[in-house]
């Protein structure tokens, strides 16, 4: 064995190794001034995938020898029951249940918590069987963009993080061509419900969306909407702006009015008496008006009405304005419902499922209401709506009826219009807007031992 020798100076490895490695670096560095680089600098990650990261970082540092691969458990409170015994269902044991209230509690009143409340979990099972399970993560939505994690470091111990999302508002311009249904085709291409929904309702008023509307008819949709960084819509405008075969809707407020209204191109108000059809999707006619074969009885009798063949539950909505005067059991036409509107028309609708709630005989409802939901009650072969209208007290063709339509804007409400209209057209032509929203990033980490 060499003996340290006071007289003889030390080889020192490490200062050889780094100046022969820093002379080396400096070679290439230089080298790259002839050369030009060929790699290419990476995007910047978001918060979000900074987040997911460190997510993922998290589990894989608290994964013990031992558990499986975490699982997604999804859980909800539930009556009576308090976070820490929701969060104990997962199957981990008391104490780190215990824990994890403990920590989360750093952020939120735990306590607090009603049931329906919902969160994610990620649960590690014992590979033998035995033993309790390993939480390694939680993720709590506590707002449209924002959420709690308490996920497990490389340590050992629970660390909580607040996360929230960057929003961006936008004024969307969704065009599209319709395939089967216009309001399927809307949501496909992106449009909230709701705003599906109104706009067929709109455009009741000047088709009936069985027979006028046909594949490759295009649509124009305007309207705001948030979404945050990873795409996910939490919230919706109103409908700004709607076209389909020539027919354009401008959303617009004149002054003294209670609420928006929708005009054509000219200032005009869209909106008629009367709808075209009670139904606003996902229906067709299956029986008009006239003498035809009974489906049930097997003879040709007077049809007094039109049947709209739609799924169970389609909701039924109220052609114009009016009063219900029926809402009970009738005979063949099962649950059955009538309206009374102005100018001597009433309405009716049998085979219904069930009625909204709230409509009973002496209600007011508004047009385009939703007063109840398609069914297959009374005699009937299967789930559609039986549509009538009568005036004076005797039945009519429902597809015969015309009626007049709104008012004309004049002076200042014209003017304000035209300059709404314009600037509504210029979206069009840019094909939207964008807006950035609030800061994105909340909190830190906090440990608590686990």
């Amino acid at each position: 064995m060499a003996q340290f020798d006071p007289r003889r100076q030390p080889m020192r490895i490490a200062p050889h190794a780094l100046t022969a490695v820093a002379a080396i670096s400096v070679a290439l560095l230089a080298g790259r001034v002839y050369q030009p680089a060929k790699a290419e600098e990476a995007p910047p990650l978001s918060q979000i995938q900074i987040a997911a990261l460190e997510a993922q970082a998290f589990a894989a540092g608290g994964m013990p020898a031992g558990l499986t691969a975490p699982e997604a458990i999804p859980v909800q409170i539930r009556k009576g029951e308090t976070f820490e015994q929701a969060v104990a269902r997962t199957g981990i044991a008391p104490e780190e249940a215990s824990a994890v209230a403990a920590t989360l509690s750093n952020a939120m009143d735990v306590s607090s918590m009603r049931a329906g409340q919902k969160f994610e979990t990620a649960i590690a099972h014992p590979r033998g069987g035995r033993g309790d399970a390993r939480l390694i993560g939680l993720t709590m939505r506590t707002g449209p963009a924002s959420q709690l994690t308490v996920s497990r470091s490389f340590d050992g111990a629970l660390r909580l993080r607040a996360l929230e999302e960057k929003v961006t508002h936008e004024t969307v311009v969704l065009t599209g061509k319709v395939e089967g249904s216009l309001s399927r085709t809307a949501r496909r291409e992106g449009a909230p419900a709701a705003i599906a929904r109104v706009a067929g309702r709109l455009f009741s008023h000047k088709f009936d969306m069985d027979r006028d509307v046909k594949s490759d008819d295009e649509f124009t949709y305007v309207f705001d909407r948030t979404v945050t960084e990873n795409g996910r819509t939490i919230d919706s405008g109103e409908l700004m702006y709607a076209s389909l075969k020539g027919v354009t809707f401008y959303r617009f407020q004149p002054a003294g009015a209670r609420e928006a209204q929708y005009f054509d191109g000219t200032g005009k108000n869209t909106r008629s008496a009367f709808m075209r059809t009670p139904l606003e999707r996902g229906f067709r006619v299956s029986s008009s008006f006239g003498f035809r074969r009974h489906p049930i009885a097997g003879y040709r009798k007077m049809h007094q009405g039109i049947d709209f063949a739609a799924g169970m539950g389609t909701p039924v909505v109220a052609p114009a304005d009016g009063v219900v005067v029926e809402a009970r059991r009738w005979g063949g036409y099962g649950n059955w419902l009538r309206i009374r509107h102005a100018n001597g028309l009433d309405s009716g609708y049998g085979h219904l499922s069930r009625y909204a709630p709230g409509v009973r005989a002496g209600q007011r409802v508004r047009q385009g209401q939703v007063v109840a939901y398609v069914g297959s009650t009374g005699a009937s072969t299967g789930p559609h709506l039986h549509y009538e209208l009568w005036r004076g007290g005797q039945r009519i063709n429902p597809a015969g009826v015309r009626t007049t339509e709104g008012t004309v804007l004049a002076g200042a409400d014209l003017a304000a219009f035209r300059a709404e209209k314009a600037r509504i057209d210029r979206i069009i032509a840019s094909g939207g807007e964008r807006r950035s929203g609030a800061p994105t990033m909340a909190g830190g980490l906090r440990p608590a031992r686990g």
